[in-house]
C-alpha cells in the first residue's frame, strides 16, 4: 500500500521529540463556507446530489479515508513492482523487486477529526523468481549484503480539514508538505484539506505526492558504509483510480482503488554504498499498489505466505487508536535497529526495548 516512508511513502526514530511527530495538523474546524483554495483540477468533479462535495474539506477527507483505509472491518492493500538504479549520468539498471503490505483502518472522533491506524511491511525480492530476499550482490560494487526488510509495527495518524505536514530529520529541517503543487492556501493563509480529484465518468482520479528533503539519520560518521550522505531526498508519488460511484455511496464503508505507485531516491542504507565511490546512486522505483479485495486477497502469494510464516501479525490491527511508539521513515528505522559500523560512534538513535524488533531482515538482531 503506502510503504513505509509511504508510502509511500513513505517513515522516525520511536522516541517522542520533534522529528518524531506529524506537524501542521489543525485544531480549528473549518466552516463549510470557508473559502476554497484555488485548484483547476476541480473543474470537471461537480458535487453529486447526495455524495461528495469534493471542494468540501470534510468532505474530501471522508473520500480520502475510505480510498485509503476502511470504515468498518481493517481492509489490506499492497504494493509490488521493480526498483532501477543509476549512477550519475549512465543507464538505468534493475536491482531488485519492491513490494510490502499495509492493512489500516479509519474513524471519525467527536469532534471531527479523523483518526487512522496502520501497520506496514516493506520488502526486497528476486527480480526472477519473487522470492523475498535475505541477502543481495550488488551489481556495482560485487559486495554481498544483508537485506534489510522494513516494519511498521502501528501508525497512527490523526488528521483535519487542513493539509498536513511532515517533520522528518533534525530539528532545523523544514516540513514536508502534503501534495505541494496541487493544493493552496485560502484568503486566512490556511491550506485546506482539498485534495485534487477529478472525474471523468464514473473514473475517479487522484495524485497524491510526497517530495521529502532532510537530514540522514543514517550519519556518514556512524554508518561509514551504509550512508550515502548527510542529506537525503525521498519522494514518493501516486496516481489513484477509483470508481466514483463506489466512492460516493455512504454506506460502503471502503473503496476499491488501483494506482500507479513511483519512488526516487538515495541508495537504501542496506545497500552499502558508502566508501564506494558511488554514494550518488539513484534509486526508482515504478509499482502497482492496490486496495479492496477480500481478505489478503490483494496480496501476491509469495509475500502472503512469507508474512504468514514470519509476521502474521503485520496482517491483523490491535485495538489501539493512540500512537505508542513511531517508526516510518525507513533511515530513521534503520539507524535504530543496525549498530554503527563506526565503534566510537555514540549510538543515540539506538531502539529502545520496549519497542518491537524487526520480525525478518537485519534488523531483527
Amino acid at each position: 500500500m503506502l510503504p513505509s516512508d509511504f508510502t509511500s511513502d513513505s517513515f522516525l526514530n520511536p522516541g517522542t521529540s520533534r522529528r518524531a511527530l506529524l506537524k501542521g495538523f489543525g485544531s480549528g474546524a473549518m466552516g463549510a463556507a470557508g473559502a476554497l483554495a484555488p485548484n483547476a483540477a476541480f473543474a470537471n468533479t461537480p458535487a453529486s446530489d447526495g455524495g461528495i462535495d469534493y471542494t468540501d474539506p470534510k468532505d474530501n477527507l471522508y473520500a480520502f479515508a475510505k480510498i485509503y483505509s476502511s470504515f468498518d472491518q481493517p481492509a489490506i492493500g499492497c504494493f509490488h513492482g521493480l526498483m532501477y538504479m543509476r549512477v550519475g549520468n549512465s543507464r538505468m539498471i534493475p536491482a531488485f523487486g519492491y513490494e510490502g503490505t499495509g492493512i489500516l483502518q479509519a474513524r471519525w472522533e467527536p469532534g471531527g477529526t479523523l483518526t487512522r491506524v496502520s501497520r506496514e511491511t516493506g520488502y526486497f525480492t528476486d527480480l526472477q523468481t519473487g522470492d523475498i530476499l535475505e541477502t543481495w550482490e550488488n551489481p556495482l560494487t560485487g559486495e554481498t549484503v544483508p537485506v534489510y526488510h522494513f516494519y511498521n509495527d502501528l501508525l497512527v495518524r490523526n488528521m483535519d480539514d487542513k493539509i498536513s505536514t511532515f517533520n522528518f530529520g533534525a530539528e532545523s529541517d523544514p516540513p514536508t508538505l502534503m501534495n505541494e503543487g496541487t493544493v493552496f492556501p485560502d484568503d486566512t493563509g490556511n491550506i485546506p484539506f482539498v485534495l485534487p480529484f477529478q472525474s471523468f465518468g464514473d473514473d475517479l482520479m487522484l495524485n497524491f505526492d510526497y517530495t521529502h528533503e532532510y537530514t540522514n539519520p543514517v550519519t556518514p560518521e556512524g554508518w561509514p558504509q551504509s550512508s550515502t550522505g548527510a542529506r537525503i531526498s525521498p519522494s514518493e508519488h501516486f496516481t489513484f483510480c477509483m470508481s466514483k460511484e463506489e466512492v460516493e455511496d455512504r454506506s460502503v464503508p471502503t473503496a476499491r482503488f488501483l494506482a500507479g505507485f513511483s519512488r526516487i531516491s538515495q541508495a537504501w542504507p542496506w545497500m552499502k554504498m558508502g566508501g564506494s565511490g558511488m554514494e550518488d546512486v539513484q534509486l526508482f522505483g515504478r509499482m502497482f499498489s492496490h486496495k479492496g479485495l477480500p481478505g489478503t486477497a490483494d496480496i501476491r502469494p509469495k509475500v502472503r505466505d512469507y508474512i504468514e510464516k514470519h509476521a502474521p501479525e503485520y496482517l491483523t490491527l490491535p485495538d489501539k487508536w493512540e500512537m505508542e511508539s513511531f517508526r516510518v521513515d525507513t533511515w530513521s528505522c534503520y539507524a535504530a535497529d543496525i549498530p554503527p559500523e563506526n565503534p566510537e560512534y555514540d549510538w543515540v538513535e539506538k531502539r529502545p526495548d520496549t519497542v518491537p524488533a524487526p520480525p525478518t531482515g537485519s534488523g531483527r538482531l
